[in-house]
């Protein structure tokens, strides 16, 4: 029978790339996001390998996040694999120049958003006494670099809830655990520099950076192990780093 798998920010990046990889393996999917229009179109793509149905709804309204999943069609509610993917960086200051729009913007969607999917869902698993919650931190999560200061913190409570969840939820038989990338390819720094694509573009030029389907291929690792193995806080990094701000551009 086929597992039921809802992603958040399942629009783009390691997300998207995430429900192809599922949906090769006939996953059911729940495909949440903002951008209806790129939903709609993952769905039309992916149909033919599985279900699949979509969520439109920002992470930082809980009520939107509550009337989305109470919304599910009857055959996606028993939700057995949580992939916490919905996440941003906003701007690259000193703290002294900060945005508080910007720190409201991390704080909400890494955070609380997190926390306003994960408890109706974790509600959902422990009645039925079966789960897996895989949180997407960050190895912003582990060290902080210069100017990172509020995203960094961002993803250590991200680290932090991550190990709070698993002690929480280990006596339900409910699964956690973390998959914290270094640098990735997608529109991460896009969004950080609020659109400048030419400032995007530098971050990733001169070494080879993970991919968005090399961090698909080790969630789905991750959830396809035997029940009794929990992969609990993985950290993976492209070969041309070795740290935040450590990146071989020669390579």
């Amino acid at each position: 029978m086929s597992k039921i798998a809802l992603i958040t920010g399942a629009s783009s990046g390691i997300g998207l790339a995430t429900a192809r990889r599922f949906a090769k393996e006939h996953f059911k999917l729940i495909l949440c996001g903002r951008r209806q229009e790129r939903l709609d179109d993952l769905k039309s793509e992916l149909s033919p390998q599985t279900e699949v149905t979509t969520l439109n709804f920002d992470v930082r309204d809980q009520q939107a996040v509550n009337e989305a999943l109470e919304s599910l069609p009857t055959q996606f509610k028993a939700i057995q694999i949580l992939i916490n993917n919905a996440g941003n960086a906003h701007g690259l200051d000193y703290i002294q120049e900060g945005s508080s729009t910007d720190w409201d913007a991390m704080l909400d969607i890494n955070v609380k958003g997190l926390l306003y999917v994960s408890q109706p869902i974790i509600q959902t698993m422990i009645q039925n006494k079966e789960g897996h919650i895989i949180n997407i931190g960050s190895t912003a999560g582990k060290e902080v670099y210069p100017k990172g200061n509020v995203y960094c913190a961002s993803k250590h409570a991200v680290d932090a809830i991550n190990k709070g969840m698993r002690m929480d939820l280990y006596e339900h038989g409910i699964r956690v655990g973390a998959i914290n990338p270094g640098m990735v390819e997608t529109e991460f720094s896009k969004v950080r520099f609020k659109g400048d694509e030419e400032r995007a573009d530098q971050v990733y030029k001169g070494y080879k950076a993970l991919q968005p389907e090399d961090i698909a291929d080790i969630i789905h690792f991750t959830v396809t192990r035997p029940y009794h193995v929990n992969i609990a806080d993985l950290v993976v990094m492209p070969t041309a780093q070795a740290g935040s701000g450590m990146i071989n551009k020669s390579s």
